[in-house]
């Protein structure tokens, strides 16, 4: 069974068209990321998800069933807004969440401190939310959301403002809820986290599905990029699209030796490539593949219009009848 899908589904809001006509299956038990710029459907889809607003059209099955905010006991959400009641004390808050997910208060306060003492919180169950860094705050927004220990974890731009430190917890906590047999979403605009933790993705652009599969299957949808140190005009050999040659290598003696960035045609297999060089006799020293990035991938995808330089996606500019 799978723990969520989509079926053709549509959210407009006024004469603002949010998703559009979305399918994707995500599976019980793998991380799935939402990878997309602003405006592309991805927090929309997810509050759909957990029934805070209704598609227009289409259908969504959580662990083969509708949305029901009944089950809120199976889910645990962390918004992009983060949000906690500032004059209560640290414990309570988790506790309190927990009630709200149908736990016992025994339970939640057991679970709570568990989950404080993982953090490094444990001194600070009984101080203010308001009297607390924004870090820890974070780490308390993250407690209420895996207090009740979900079989379906929601985290909506997890990562935006952590620090290097708390990214790390955050990372570790997704791939425990995972490792105890958790489904989790999660959307960002960070590509490296998606590359360390995601075992399949959804690429969304203007409430659009470009892309859902594997990071390995988004990769192969690039041409091939090679790094080959030859003799030879890397610009002429088979199955090659373009070849950028760099400085000839520092121990050449004139013999021409140089390495080059080569990117072969769509469709061209690397192996293929060095099978007919070797037949031919090109003289090589190195003959090796790149590995794309996921931010390459996102590119060559949805086009480099949504993306940075520094390589997160962009927000799109909605025109009349697209999501803002």
């Amino acid at each position: 069974m799978n723990a969520l899908e989509f079926t053709a589904i549509r959210k407009s809001f006024a004469d603002l068209l949010a998703v559009d006509d979305l399918s994707f299956q995500v599976r019980d038990g793998e991380v799935f990321g939402f990878l997309g710029g602003n405006g592309a459907g991805k927090t929309t889809s997810l509050r759909m998800v957990l029934d805070i607003i209704r598609p227009d059209k289409g259908e969504i099955s959580i662990f083969g069933r509708p949305p029901d905010r009944k089950r809120s006991g199976e889910i645990g959400f962390l918004p992009e807004e983060r949000g906690l009641y500032r004059t209560m004390k640290v414990l309570d808050t988790i506790v309190y969440y927990g009630q709200l997910k149908g736990m016992s208060a025994a339970d939640a306060r057991a679970e709570g401190r568990a989950l404080l003492e993982r953090f490094g919180l444990a001194a600070f169950e009984r101080t203010r939310i308001d009297k607390l860094s924004k870090g820890m705050a974070q780490k308390v927004q993250l407690a209420t959301a895996v207090v009740n220990k979900p079989r379906l974890l929601i985290l909506d731009e997890p990562f935006s403002g952590l620090d290097p430190l708390n990214q790390g917890l955050l990372e570790d906590e997704i791939r425990r809820a995972r490792d105890g047999g958790a489904t989790v979403i999660f959307s960002t605009h960070v590509m490296q986290h998606a590359e360390r933790l995601c075992d399949r993705l959804l690429l969304l652009a203007k409430g659009r599905k470009r892309f859902e599969g594997t990071q390995d299957e988004a990769r192969a949808l690039l041409p091939a990029r090679l790094s080959v140190i030859t003799r030879a005009d890397a610009a002429t050999l088979p199955g090659v699209q373009s070849a950028d040659a760099g400085a000839p290598l520092a121990d050449d003696e004139g013999d021409g030796w140089r390495e080059w960035e080569v990117k072969l045609a769509p469709g061209v297999d690397p192996g293929d490539v060095l099978e007919r060089c070797v037949a031919a006799g090109v003289p090589l020293r190195r003959f090796e593949q790149r590995r794309a990035s996921l931010h390459d991938a996102f590119v060559h995808i949805v086009g480099p219009s949504f993306i940075d330089p520094a390589g997160k996606p962009i927000p799109n500019k909605p025109s009349q009848g697209e999501a803002a």
